[in-house]
């Protein structure tokens, strides 16, 4: 049970990047706004780290080392369980071509080095919102699917009973 004094995390980040100094960057700059952050330093790290938790959001770099950040967008959007995890690329690549891959590829960000601290923590905060509000869509729409169901047989009950009383009130010797 939490206390009182408790610090409240705002979310799970998984930040995944080769370069030591941004990971620490990064998760200083996180942790100092109540985010739990967790890390990895390759694409391989990250895939178990995110099957043993799923993250909230993935701070994701691009050039690494035997599986590149597109690679690892790519396994995890192809898996329902991790499909649906937002994913912000960070990279030195400033190029269109980049950012059009890391969106086609499913990315929902793309933040640029050397990282501004303001627009990181804009972005974050932006795509976390919409990942809430996302799911609490999805859970409505479920809701209102059960009770659209609930409604249908309600409907097919009265249509029932209002032909079996019209039945009965059609025959003559129902005495």
């Amino acid at each position: 049970m939490n206390s009182p004094t408790d610090p409240v995390i705002k979310a799970d980040i998984l930040i995944v990047d080769d370069a030591p100094d941004n990971l620490r960057f990064l998760t200083n700059m996180l942790k100092s706004q109540g985010y739990q952050v967790r890390k990895a330093l390759n694409g391989r790290i990250a895939l178990k780290s995110v099957q043993k938790i799923k993250p909230d959001l993935i701070l994701l770099d691009i050039n690494m080392p035997e599986m590149n950040g597109y690679e690892l967008c790519q396994r995890l959007k192809s898996v329902k369980a991790t499909s649906d995890i937002p994913i912000i690329f960070i990279s030195a690549f400033c190029e269109t071509l980049n950012k059009i891959q890391a969106f086609q590829l499913g990315g929902v960000d793309y933040i640029t080095k050397p990282f501004q601290i303001d627009e990181v923590l804009a972005r974050i905060e932006n795509q976390l919102t919409l990942h809430q509000l996302q799911k609490q869509l999805c859970a409505q729409n479920i809701r209102l699917q059960q009770e659209i169901l609930e409604r249908q047989r309600a409907e097919e009950q009265i249509r029932f009973l209002l032909t079996t009383t019209q039945l009965i009130n059609q025959a003559g010797d129902f005495h």
